[in-house]
């Protein structure tokens, strides 16, 4: 008599269900895809609002046109183009990197694993026809736990996973969303928005308004030197 077929069944659809969340290049892809609906995705970065300065009252020349109106200033409104960001930004680069290796190590133990387990149903089915009614019994309760295990271990890593990517995005988002806010009080900008190639909630921005170059460069540096300030 074979082994339990409903053990045979899981250990099938447990290896297609691995392979498929094991698939690195995906998962990261879904991780950058979340980070860019969930993080950059927002239109307006509410709050980055510099102090209003009121110009000094000066009075009129007594033979000015007392119709004219002063020319009403432009509000300052900017941008930064996200999927620049996501690709340049040394903190991101470092993310992603830090987010690729764990998925690589869950991938490689996951299948590690699920090898293991394939052998084992093999050699459980290698010898069934020798085994006693007591022995099939046991055989197959102990490889329903090990799937149990397995399903655990799978969801545990992708828990983990998910948990990172929300800790590791979130500190990132938090700086560029500070250094933004410093950098808009210094300038003068009202509003700084984000736009986007892959997911445009803008659909057009004035080049003039970019200002994604300097603070790329700023983050970057900035990134730099506290990376070098944890080294020591």
């Amino acid at each position: 008599m074979k082994v339990c077929e409903g053990i045979k069944w899981f250990f099938n659809f447990f290896i297609v269900g691995l392979l498929l969340y094991c698939e690195n290049r995906q998962t990261m892809n879904k991780f950058l895809s979340h980070f860019t609906k969930t993080a950059f995705g927002i239109a307006v970065i509410a709050g980055v609002i510099a102090c209003n300065q009121n110009p000094g009252s000066t009075k009129a020349p007594a033979d000015a046109d007392s119709t004219k109106t002063a020319p009403v200033q432009k509000e300052k409104i900017v941008y930064v183009n996200s999927d620049t960001l996501s690709e340049q930004y040394g903190y991101f680069k470092d993310i992603r990197a830090r987010l690729e290796d764990k998925a690589k190590k869950a991938q490689s133990n996951l299948q590690a694993k699920g090898q293991a387990f394939q052998r084992e149903i093999a050699e459980a089915e290698k010898n069934a026809a020798t085994m006693s009614a007591a022995e099939r019994q046991a055989t197959e309760e102990r490889l329903a736990r090990k799937q149990q295990e397995l399903a655990q271990l799978n969801q545990n890593a992708s828990n983990s996973l998910a948990q990172d990517e929300a800790t590791e995005f979130n500190a990132v988002y938090t700086a560029i969303t500070e250094y933004l806010k410093k950098h808009a009080e210094e300038k003068g900008y009202r509003f700084v928005l984000t736009y986007s190639h892959t997911n445009p909630a803008v659909l057009y921005a004035d080049p003039e308004l970019d200002i994604t170059k300097e603070v790329l460069d700023a983050l970057n540096k900035e990134y730099s030197a506290k990376k070098t300030t944890e080294k020591k």
